[in-house]
């Protein structure tokens, strides 16, 4: 099994743990994003994401989307 990492938030420099080999219970885990939401998070960032700023990004989007309606 892959050893846990313990990463930066490339948006707001919090410290979280990646569980890339225990998927279940890593932080990102349920957090369900479009492949739109992917892409427009991925333009910016190409290193992981703490799960606040994920939501955050995925809400961003999904309020410009809407507003774009």
């Amino acid at each position: 099994m892959s050893k846990h990492e313990v990463k930066q938030c490339a948006r707001c420099n919090s410290t979280f743990e990646c569980k890339a080999g225990d998927i279940t219970n890593c932080q990102c885990y349920g957090i369900e994003l479009t492949a739109a939401a992917e892409g427009y998070i991925a333009k910016t960032y190409t290193e992981c994401l703490c799960r606040t700023c994920l939501l955050q990004l995925n809400n961003q989007y999904l309020l410009f989307t809407a507003q774009t309606e």
